[in-house]
């Protein structure tokens, strides 16, 4: 019988006496810092860090954004948009906390279907770019951007004709409610021609949470070769070049981690030639899992041990509510159990299989399913890890009316 998968080794909280250490402290001290649990906590210097790892790889001429929907607490936005070279947001209230920060108006771009009047309006009058997604929205910036007496800078989401294998989530290929399908784009340059909008460039985003860099290599090819045909078509020079992200993180067993070296140098390789042929124009890597999921961890505390005919449990103040994604509810198919620690005797001088519940009346509520981990008592705290991305934001934290989970930034 083959030995069942692990997770990849995580290393970047280190363990001083059996207990984790985030934010430089022990874990039982935040916790007591914090004042209470459940919480999130997302350790800054993490996130200069991966900053760092990713200029390290990605050619200089590559800039880099973080897409604020992979964790919009304004304090870990604040931090990044002095690290990034611009901001990529998907609602109106992310506009909001991404025009608090010392980002540039014109290096922010507001990407997602179904804005409303109101958004496009605050998005034109701040100056930020508007990746449009369809022609009725170019349709109705145009209009606004007369009302308001402002040229709206607008780039074309284009849903391309292709899509990135292997990917976690495809946002390309097919009929997507996402962006303009590629056959449809050269059209639609004409008209932002004649309506005398200032036309940036394009955003193409073919998929997400991918571990294969021989995928994301050849989306990358794939990206630029649609790209430049476009531009055959664009009325003004292409300024702007969005080529999405989709470099994943390993959350599950058996998955291993992104060759991120791969990835920089097929640009390296690719980029040369997309210069030329677009001269001024602005690559950009719109990355926000990547930058963050790997910073953050949830940590709630056990209530109770709980044997059921021979099976433990540990039930906690945490669950589904705050933590959606580790619950396996957020688009997994099979669940899979997320990396997870009893964080205050990682090791532990007994361990045991047992599943971590948490609070909530419904059995979807189940943060690790038969994990062998240290024996926990009551009072112990349970750390959930890659957890700074699509955590508090994406769970439904009204949920049977429990109390939230609180977020900081260490």
């Amino acid at each position: 019988m083959s030995a069942r998968p692990q997770h990849a080794p995580l290393i970047q909280f280190p363990v001083v006496d059996d207990c984790l250490q985030v934010g430089g402290m022990p874990l039982t001290r935040l916790a007591a810092r914090i004042g209470s649990t459940p919480f999130y906590a997302y350790d800054r210097v993490k996130l200069t860090e991966r900053v760092a790892l990713l200029r390290r790889h990605l050619p200089p001429e590559v800039h880099l954004h973080y897409a604020m929907k992979a964790n919009p607490m304004p304090a870990v936005v604040q931090h990044l948009a002095g690290l990034v070279d611009g901001l990529d947001i998907a609602s109106g209230g992310e506009l909001r906390v991404a025009l608090d920060t010392p980002m540039a108006p014109h290096l922010i771009s507001f990407a997602g279907p179904g804005k409303s009047d109101a958004d496009l309006s605050c998005a034109i009058a701040a100056g930020v770019v508007l990746n449009l997604e369809s022609e009725g929205e170019m349709e109705r910036a145009a209009a606004i951007g007369r009302q308001l007496g402002v040229v709206p800078k607008v780039a074309v989401r284009v849903n391309p004709d292709f899509e990135l294998k292997s990917s976690g989530m495809k946002m390309g290929g097919g009929p997507k409610q996402f962006g303009v399908d590629a056959e449809r784009v050269p059209e639609m340059l004409a008209r932002i021609g004649a309506l005398g909008l200032d036309f940036q460039g394009f955003h193409i985003y073919s998929g997400s949470q991918n571990l294969k860099a021989e995928a994301i290599c050849e989306a990358h090819e794939k990206t630029f070769a649609l790209a430049l045909r476009l531009a055959a078509h664009a009325p003004s020079p292409v300024r702007l070049l969005n080529i999405g992200g989709g470099f994943g993180i390993p959350y599950f067993p058996g998955e291993g981690r992104l060759d991120l070296e791969a990835v920089g140098a097929n640009l390296k390789r690719l980029l040369p030639d997309v210069l030329r042929q677009l001269p001024g124009v602005q690559v950009v890597i719109e990355l926000g899992r990547y930058l963050v999921a790997e910073a953050g961890v949830y940590v709630c505390r056990v209530i109770e041990r709980k044997v059921s005919r021979g099976q433990v449990y540990l039930v906690t103040d945490g669950g589904l509510h705050h933590h959606l994604a580790a619950s396996g509810n957020f688009g997994q198919v099979i669940r899979k159990n997320y990396p997870a620690v009893i964080g205050n005797k990682v090791a532990g001088g007994e361990r045991e299989t047992v599943s971590v519940v948490g609070p909530l009346c419904t059995p979807l509520d189940l943060l690790a399913d038969q994990m062998e981990m240290a024996r926990a008592e009551p009072g112990d705290l349970v750390v959930v890890f890659q957890s700074g991305a699509y955590g508090l934001s994406a769970s439904p934290t009204a949920f049977l009316s429990h109390p939230g989970a609180r977020e900081a930034l260490v």
